[in-house]
Order: structure tokens, then sequence, then C-alpha cells
């Protein structure tokens, strides 16, 4: 079975790896044993793009990721992902210059929750992104509620992110932690829980979560891999 070539842009290590490692295990199921399509991976270092982010400098940001497309399209890649939530604020300033297709991530997201049967979603990510327009806008599409935590809760969840699960640290206290913030969010009357960070979904588990999770890394993954093989 043939496949179109994946193009992963990426800019943290442990979410990045995730993906690699999903499309790899989905792939299997549908292409057999051992199979998966063409990957070419290319990585932005996290303290690159940080200080763009930080003064809300999106076109910046941009810029990075269509350097990094530029790289996994001139390696063959055919489509391109992009494993970090946040980085979708710079999302229609990629797309407008991009040399090869993209799949966003927050779309692969709701199109789960719609299939979920989800009308109220809690949403867990980086203060970029609890606080930004990217899920609130493609989720209102669908007429699916979005939610993010308190303030205080958002400080815990992007600092257990930034000081720990980017850095591969995945501690047990912080992972009661988040089931506290996502239980807060229950009582609030949300029903799923968007892993809206990639690399959460490597510290809270689906089996103890107080909510049915969203995971938009592995969501992701599996997407590219089915663009990739109906577009072959």
């Amino acid at each position: 079975m043939s496949a179109k070539q994946i193009g992963i842009v990426a800019c943290s290590a442990e979410g990045a790896a995730l993906c690699f490692r999903e499309i790899a295990a989905y792939s299997q199921k549908l292409m057999g044993e051992h199979m998966h399509p063409q990957v070419t991976l290319s990585c932005i270092a996290l303290g690159e793009w940080m200080p763009a982010f930080d003064r809300g400098d999106y076109e910046g940001v941009a810029e990075f990721m269509l350097r990094e497309t530029e790289i996994v399209a001139k390696a063959g890649a055919q489509l391109a992902i992009c494993p970090d939530n946040s980085a979708h604020l710079a999302f229609k300033h990629v797309v407008a210059r991009s040399p090869i297709p993209w799949l966003h991530i927050a779309e692969e997201v709701v199109k789960a929750a719609v299939r979920g049967g989800y009308r109220h979603a809690a949403l867990l990510g980086t203060r970029f992104t609890m606080s930004g327009p990217v899920y609130p806008e493609v989720f209102e599409k669908y007429a699916v509620k979005i939610s993010s935590p308190a303030e205080g809760d958002q400080k815990i969840v992007d600092d257990i992110i930034f000081r720990e699960l980017v850095n591969g640290i995945f501690s047990e206290a912080s992972r009661l932690r988040y089931n506290e913030v996502i239980d807060r969010m229950r009582v609030r009357g949300c029903d799923c829980v968007i892993l809206g960070c990639t690399e959460i979904p490597l510290l809270v588990r689906p089996d103890d979560c107080p909510l049915p999770t969203l995971d938009s890394t592995r969501l992701l993954a599996r997407a590219a891999v089915d663009a990739a093989l109906q577009s072959s």
C-alpha cells in the first residue's frame, strides 16, 4: 500500500516523539506489520521561538514554521502537521505561504468530539492555548462549547508543561494535580477534556482521568496517516 510522505514540523521533543510513535503504531493497523508512511521530522528548538510567543508575535512564529516546512518539503513530504497546539496561533500565516498542504490539530480534535457526542469540552494546554482563539474558533463552527480552567488552575497547568513535561519529567504528583484541575472542570459541566498540549497525554491517563480525554497528539498523528493513505 502506497502512502504520501508526512512532514512533522515540531518544536518540543516529547510531543514530536509521541506524534511519530503514534504514526508508526496506527499505520500498522492500516498498512500491515512494520509498515508506516515515510516521515520526515524537522524540530525547531523550543528556546528559539519562545521569545516570539512571549511577545505575541505570531507572524514571527510562522516564519520558524515556514522555515521547517521548506525543509520537510524539500525532503519529499507531501503534507505537513505540527504537534504543537500553541503554534497553531500562527496557522493562517503558515498555510498562506506553505509549499505543501497542512492538517489543523484543533480540526482533528473537534471531529473526535463530535464523533463522541460531546457538547462541552475542557481545554488544557499552555497559557497561549488556554487563553487563545485556536480552539474556540474551530469548536464554535461545530457548536461544541469550550471552557478553559480558572486563572489559578491555568497557572498550574502551564507551569507543569514548561517546568516538567517539555523536559521529559512526568511525576505522579503533577498527574494528580492535573486530575484535580480536570475534576473541577467536570463540576463546571464539561463532559470531556482536550489534552491540548502535545506532552499532556504522556502525563494524564485516560483510565483514571475524571473526564473522557481528547488526545490532540494522537488524533493529529492518526489523521495524518489517514490523509497520507487517502491521497496516495
